[in-house]
């Protein structure tokens, strides 16, 4: 049984992957900062998958991304673009999924504290991002949290509120159908 987990947990991440993939570069430009669904599919990633998976998958993904594969927001893709100002949106992520995932796994069953767990997750990689975008662009943070942060809080809840609710539909039906380990 321990090597029917293994792969479904292996084909989980890569599907998660495969989404962070297609819905990553699909983006609404407000600013130098996208509306993006890539934090979106991470929230998915910690529901379906926890901490672990979830890590795992935003890695490769950010890997794929820093290659050159145009996975990032607007279809980007490369160093520069992990590097540039914006790059420390990227590279909170793994924060986000890593801090996100921990809090839901000590409190699994409750939707509640998985939405704030995700809700602190996104705070902090807000933080890490506006901290490298200052950096970068030797800006004050006032001027960094209008352009980054404050314009994209309310699409944020709304992505965690949907994530939450679809991911637990999702995780119920795949342990159902016995493709996820039973709680």
């Amino acid at each position: 049984m321990q090597n029917k987990s293994t792969i479904y947990q292996l084909t989980t991440c890569a599907i998660m992957t495969a989404l962070m993939c297609i819905l990553g570069p699909m983006s609404i430009p407000i600013g130098p900062i996208p509306v993006s669904f890539t934090n979106f599919v991470i929230f998915l990633a910690v529901c379906l998958l926890g901490t672990k998976g979830a890590t795992i998958s935003y890695l490769i993904y950010l890997l794929l991304g820093a290659v050159g594969l145009p996975v990032f927001s607007g279809y980007a893709g490369g160093l520069a673009k992990l590097a540039g100002p914006t790059g420390g949106y990227l590279v909170g992520f793994i924060l986000l999924a890593l801090i996100s995932g921990i809090i839901m796994k000590k409190f699994h069953a409750n939707a509640i504290i998985t939405m704030i767990g995700l809700a602190i997750g996104m705070v902090v990689s807000y933080l890490f991002g506006t901290v490298w975008f200052v950096l970068q662009m030797q800006c004050s943070v006032w001027y960094a949290l209008t352009v980054c942060v404050f314009p994209f809080i309310l699409v944020d809840v709304i992505k965690i509120f949907v994530a939450v609710g679809l991911g637990k539909s999702i995780r119920l039906a795949l342990s159902k159908a016995k493709l996820l380990p039973q709680e």
